[in-house]
């Protein structure tokens, strides 16, 4: 399966389809292809239907080669070896190295398909895939390409072996915000799978993949330290920071706290005020309506006499 693309656009794990998938997906193919040449065919007959016979022939073999041959090598080029009937059956074709196909692969897979998939029916194809080790046929022996399936049953996620001792925490102050998702998506691809490459090719691998990394992290290259377990070191510490970030809350941890910080207890709360006494409500009741005052009698002028009021 072509999970891992380098630079170089060499692809790891490649799966060859076998001779029931391919088959499918040429059929798929071909029933598209032959649907349109009968459609197109029955519009150029009665276009040219003013035409001589030499012109309706001339026109006749333009369109079976336009669209038996052209069509599919347009199409292979362009999807980069993926037809519809090989995006339905979840196939794809690729260069011998698991690069991407150019339209030279595409023609000299068409043109040998015409002699294995029309003129015979697909028996030279079938013959040739059955005895191939990887289910190859003559195109693509002679194309230098490959099928290889896309689509396969979900395999055990393997972990990231851990780096060396003598590494651990040592790039805790490098800058990794600039390091896309695909880019860590290799690395941890290639770290997964690095035993089961050839070691030239996985040593030249792992070379790129830490030139990658460098160039986005814009620190220079460690001295001394294997480009494998440079790899290794790094992808430790994003962990290391996920889990940080992931178990941190962010009331308690502050911006400049370290990974334990957010298992610091948590403060005393602070002691509330003592609420202010607030009065009972005091029902409204009516003023009582005014009774009129009894008359006062005038009061008598006092009497003369040797007695003085005080002052």
């Amino acid at each position: 399966m072509s999970d891992l693309v380098t630079g170089d656009a060499v692809v790891l794990g490649l799966r060859p389809a076998r001779l029931p998938s391919r088959g499918l997906a040429i059929l798929l193919d071909l029933a598209l292809y032959v649907t349109g040449y009968v459609l197109i065919s029955v519009g150029l007959t009665m276009a040219t239907a003013s035409l001589d016979e030499a012109a309706r022939a001339a026109v006749g073999v333009a369109s079976f080669l336009l669209l038996v041959v052209g069509v599919p090598i347009a199409v292979e080029t362009l999807s980069h070896g993926r037809s519809l009937g090989k995006l339905a059956c979840g196939l794809r074709v690729v260069r011998d190295d698991g690069g991407p196909i150019r339209f030279r692969h595409a023609m000299v897979r068409g043109a040998m398909g015409i002699v294995e998939l029309i003129l015979t029916f697909g028996s030279i194809a079938c013959i040739a895939s059955l005895v191939s080790a990887r289910g190859r046929r003559l195109g693509d022996v002679f194309a230098g390409t490959l099928v290889v399936r896309e689509r396969v049953p979900g395999a055990r996620v393997m972990p990231v072996p851990p780096p060396p001792p003598w590494l651990a925490g040592r790039f805790t102050g490098l800058d990794l915000s600039a390091v896309p998702d695909g880019l860590w998506l290799a690395i941890r691809q290639y770290l997964t799978r690095m035993n089961q490459l050839d070691p030239q090719v996985g040593a030249a691998m792992a070379v790129r993949l830490a030139d990658d990394l460098v160039a986005r992290t814009g620190a220079p290259p460690p001295a001394g330290v294997p480009a494998a377990a440079f790899l290794m070191a790094v992808v430790h510490e994003r962990q290391s920071r996920d889990a940080a970030r992931a178990f941190r809350p962010s009331a308690v941890a502050g911006p400049g706290a370290g990974p334990g910080a957010g298992f610091a207890p948590h403060p005393s709360p602070m002691p509330m005020p003592t609420p202010m006494p607030v009065a009972a409500p005091v029902a409204y009741v009516a003023p009582a309506p005014a009774t009129p005052a009894a008359p006062v009698a005038p009061a008598e002028a006092p009497r003369a006499g040797g007695f003085a009021p005080p002052a």
